[in-house]
């Protein structure tokens, strides 16, 4: 049905809002019609279908993500921890240790 079409993504379908999705179909792909009254739901299905990508390719889980569900805990454990610290050099480390925990939950994010 599609000739090839020159897409750019700046981030996957379904980590894109609606407002975004509809602003896709109209300056991208005008054969999608009614996109301004469509919901997210209604969106995905169509523009992937225009595309040929099929929810098979979407649906792979993260092999890592119980090790991010984990780390995430830890995360939200160490924020109600920072809160009742009142040292200004203890807060900062505890800072320090939530963000290279954040960027490893991003980097595993990444890896699938």
């Amino acid at each position: 049905m599609s000739e090839e079409l020159n897409i750019e993504l700046k981030k996957p379908l379904d980590k894109m809002t609606a407002k975004e999705l509809r602003q896709l179909v109209m300056d991208q792909l005008p054969m999608i019609t009614g996109a301004s009254g469509m919901t997210k739901e209604e969106l995905l299905p169509r523009i992937k279908e225009v595309l040929g990508i099929s929810d098979d390719d979407d649906q792979k889980v993260s092999p890592y993500k119980d090790r991010i569900k984990k780390l995430k805990n830890e995360i939200k454990e160490m924020r109600t921890e920072k809160e009742g610290i009142e040292g200004r050099s203890e807060r900062s480390r505890m800072r320090k240790k939530i963000n290279k925990l954040k960027k490893r939950t991003r980097r595993l994010a990444a890896a699938n």
